[in-house]
């Protein structure tokens, strides 16, 4: 079978913007959650979020135009595309572009333009429509704009499994690869939901932190006082290679990845089951598929989204799969420093995982000050941790009753 690596990296965050300055905020337990600045949040129960700060699309898109042709989700993902192919050291031009791959997940599409023609159409009448909105609004504007924007010509799809989208396209790109559809890929997530209306979406069902007061405590995964994730924006992109392709123009290999694996719980569209076993089984199909076996991670970076049911059911997920090995694996989550970015949280935790690997830190779970008797794992509280880690299993679960997990391993040539 052919083997899979990642070559570039390019991350838009609330953590930062390129994959330095969001490794500076994720190992130094930075909160990045604020009082929402892009509307006006104030009759809703939750006014806190994830957002992304000093964004300069023009920095990015090669045609100013384009900018307001398309949705903000869109424009993270140009950009993330753009520092992956530029971290790869990758000469597109010299590359078949029928042979390049392009997956990008999305759980809510193009909300924020469409938010914005909606209200034009109902404050000034259908002739105020833009004459892309057809275009815009669509999910699959992602794979449009960006194969414009870099020439890209292979397979490609648009993945939407609501919060394991992210996921969902990396697994895709992966077994792409591997099929010999593609020798490269582009492929992660994209999300803009900060509206009124997607978060009000979930403020109804009770489903995100009211700790307003208290922003960047909000987001607390395993904490015991943990009432809800906080929404977040933002948008994580991999390079992805087969390695003969890697090796021969002497690429920087951050690490492989090995395995993917996704499952539905078939039980309820927003409450995981309490048995966790689909949860559980998408791990282990992960790990069978890599070839890896539950005593050789060295790092879980959780789904961990700081819902009361989530980290129950994760946590009981993970001893199904690893037994006593549970306890002495270090299991953290990103989200408690951004938030849930929704169908890009997976790519953008991808980024983590794979920096995890290549700098042998692991990011910390901040916010952990009231321990919880049925989370009682090793959640690596408050403070990143130097360890070895050669292989990381990395969690994705979703409305809908969605479950993934990839497996990523240090390359062994």
């Amino acid at each position: 079978m052919r083997r899979v690596v990642i070559t570039g990296i390019g991350v838009v965050s609330p953590a930062g913007i390129g994959k330095d300055d969001f490794w500076k905020s994720m190992t130094g337990g930075r909160s990045c959650i604020r009082k929402i600045t892009k509307f006006d949040a104030s009759e809703l129960s939750s006014q806190i979020a994830g957002e992304v700060e000093g964004f300069e699309p023009g920095e990015y898109i090669k045609n100013p135009k384009n900018i307001r042709r398309m949705d903000v989700s869109s424009q993270y993902a140009i950009a993330a595309t753009k520092m992956s192919v530029e971290d790869s050291g990758i000469d597109l031009s010299r590359e078949d572009p029928e042979r390049i791959g392009l997956f990008v997940g999305s759980a809510v599409g193009s909300p924020v333009f469409l938010e914005k023609q909606i209200m034009s159409f109902y404050e000034k009448g259908i002739k105020s429509i833009s004459p892309f909105m057809g275009i815009a609004f669509f999910p699959c504007s992602h794979l449009g704009f960006i194969s414009i924007e870099f020439g890209i010509k292979g397979s490609s799809a648009t993945l939407s499994t609501g919060c394991t989208s992210g996921h969902t396209a990396v697994g895709t790109a992966l077994n792409d690869i591997r099929l010999g559809k593609s020798d490269m890929a582009i492929a992660g997530g994209t999300e803009s939901p900060l509206i009124p209306f997607v978060l009000q979406s979930f403020c109804v069902i009770h489903a995100v932190s009211t700790r307003n007061d208290e922003p960047e405590k909000a987001s607390r995964p395993f904490d015991k006082e943990r009432d809800g994730f906080v929404l977040a924006e933002g948008c994580g992109i991999l390079l992805l290679e087969e390695l003969e392709h890697a090796l021969r123009r002497n690429a920087h290999i951050y690490a492989e990845i090995a395995g993917f694996g996704a499952t539905c719980n078939a039980f309820h569209m927003t409450a995981p089951t309490e048995d966790a076993k689909e949860t559980a089984r998408a791990m282990k199909l992960a790990l069978d598929d890599a070839g890896v076996k539950p005593g050789e991670i060295d790092n879980i970076n959780a789904h961990g989204s700081s819902t009361p049911l989530n980290e129950v059911a994760e946590t009981m997920a993970i001893k199904q799969v690893f037994g006593e090995n549970a306890y002495r694996i270090p299991v953290n989550s990103i989200k408690s420093m951004i938030g849930h970015a929704l169908g890009g949280a997976g790519a953008i935790q991808a980024v983590a995982s794979v920096l995890t690997i290549e700098n042998g830190l692991i990011p910390p779970t901040i916010n952990y000050e009231h321990p919880d008797s049925a989370c009682d794992l090793d959640c690596v509280p408050n403070e990143a941790r130097s360890a070895r880690v050669d292989a990381v299993l990395q969690n994705g679960c979703g409305f809908s009753g969605l479950n993934a997990a990839l497996v990523f391993r240090k390359f062994q040539g």
